[in-house]
């Protein structure tokens, strides 16, 4: 199976409700490796990688918050990096 990396952007309430520490829960318990970080206009920022499956579960255990309010996703694909690890930025 084939990595991939995505770059995405979560918008809603997704600032000062756990989105960072809960996305590197999740990353780290699927082995996903990138990172994570708040924006200036009350956005997340992500760049995770691995199989695509894991990303998915990822999101979705991300949006099981009863916190965290994801209104849209903004996602494309980018080149694979040499990451260890994942890291909230």
């Amino acid at each position: 199976m084939n990595e991939e990396r995505w770059h995405i952007i979560f918008t809603g309430r997704v600032q000062s409700v756990g989105f960072r520490c809960r996305s590197k829960y999740a990353a780290d318990a699927l082995s996903l490796r990138g990172w994570v970080q708040n924006l200036w206009d009350g956005s997340v920022e992500m760049e995770v990688q691995g199989l695509k499956e894991d990303i998915q579960s990822m999101i979705s255990a991300i949006q099981t918050s009863s916190y965290i309010q994801i209104e849209d996703v903004i996602s494309k694909q980018v080149p694979l990096e040499n990451d260890s690890g994942f890291h909230i930025r």
